[in-house]
């Protein structure tokens, strides 16, 4: 089992959530999140006044799938969530030791 973390800009949410919704992935985490990276932020004009913004609003989204499903659900947050700009996001993946659902105490896989 594997945790897959991907940051993505907010508007991409609901194309990220409908392809990993046709992948079988029925349940994902999504955190509002602010960070940078390479675009390091940028600057506003707010009542005639210029100011930086150092961190941008960004979503973070964690889905717990199965091991062989990892790069099917890699390619298809990619896929969604590319708009081919600077600040499209990055994704991380990270093993899953143990599962627990608490509603029925199933473990691991049948958790997920």
């Amino acid at each position: 089992m594997k945790i897959v973390m991907a940051v993505i800009k907010p508007f991409k949410l609901e194309e990220v959530r409908d392809a990993l919704t046709s992948l079988g992935v029925h349940g994902l985490t999504v955190t509002e999140v602010k960070g940078y990276g390479r675009q390091k932020g940028h600057t506003e004009i707010y009542r005639g006044a210029e100011y930086a913004v150092s961190f941008l609003p960004k979503l973070k989204i964690e889905v717990a799938v199965a091991s062989e499903l990892v790069n099917p659900v890699i390619d298809a947050i990619t896929a969604s969530a590319r708009t081919g700009q600077i600040g499209d996001g990055k994704i991380f993946v990270t093993s899953l030791e143990k599962a627990v659902r608490i509603r029925t105490g199933e473990t691991d896989g049948d958790a997920l």
